[in-house]
């Protein structure tokens, strides 16, 4: 019988880089103009709702004319084929933007969507992105609570799925880590989880992110270019091309 395989990738906004949403390293460590601490903390939005509010309603706009890109659809297209044949595929992402889900892919969202106001009194989740005024917040539709906030984990805040993301990683035979710094964790600890769990593990970024290891597979490039490269010979090694 063929080995099961189990393919388990993590994006980062590397990916989504293509498609024109701004990285936040790689604009010298602000968005828009912004530090994290000022718009992307729970403190920030004790202190300034308005101008947080703003700062993600304007972040929200930009996801929304934004467009999956070459990467976006060839891992969509490396997890049907991989599961219609009968391999395991799991996407983990710390993208917010919900470019992964257009393309067709099933997402394990660790930090959240942008796509999705979330309110803090009773949990009421309103999915869209349709609501774009930076001048008034969203009122919660079900208890009325005056302003819901953009469901994202913010520095300080627990990433989502940690338990479903350890199960599936402890089951990994091959781990893709694309379009991520190396710095922000726990995701940036997947990388050697994999390693340790003896999967082989592939590396995709522009430069050599800070967790990479001498046993890592490094695949230097735009994620757009490199990573239909590899989803297409992983199709044909495994038998879903």
């Amino acid at each position: 019988m063929a080995m099961k395989i189990s393919v388990v990738v993590l994006t980062g906004a590397g990916v989504s880089a293509d498609s024109g949403i701004d990285t936040f390293r790689g604009a010298g460590g602000l968005w828009e103009g912004h530090r994290a601490e000022e718009v992307a903390t729970p403190e920030a939005w004790a202190a300034a709702p308005e101008m947080v509010w703003r700062f993600y309603q304007m972040r929200r706009g930009k996801v929304k004319e934004a467009q999956p890109n070459p990467a976006h659809h060839a891992l969509a297209r490396l997890e049907k084929g991989l599961l219609a044949a009968g391999h395991g595929f799991t996407l983990i992402s710390q993208n917010v933007d919900d470019l992964h889900q257009r393309a067709g892919s099933t997402v394990v969202s660790m930090h959240g969507s942008l796509a999705v106001l979330r309110c803090e009194r009773c949990g009421e989740e309103v999915a869209g992105l349709d609501y774009l005024d930076d001048t008034a917040f969203q009122p919660c539709p079900k208890c009325e609570y005056e302003r819901m906030r953009p469901d994202v984990v913010w520095f300080g805040e627990m990433p989502y799925h940690l338990e479903e993301i350890d199960r599936v990683m402890r089951g990994a035979t091959h781990f893709l880590s694309c379009g991520t710094s190396g710095f922000v964790y726990p995701a940036a600890g997947l990388l050697a989880m994999a390693r340790a769990s003896g999967a082989e593990t592939f590396v995709n970024s522009l430069d050599e992110p800070e967790n990479l290891d001498p046993a890592d597979h490094f695949l230097p490039g735009k994620a757009a270019e490199v990573i239909p490269e590899l989803a297409e010979e992983w199709l044909g090694r495994w038998g879903g091309a």
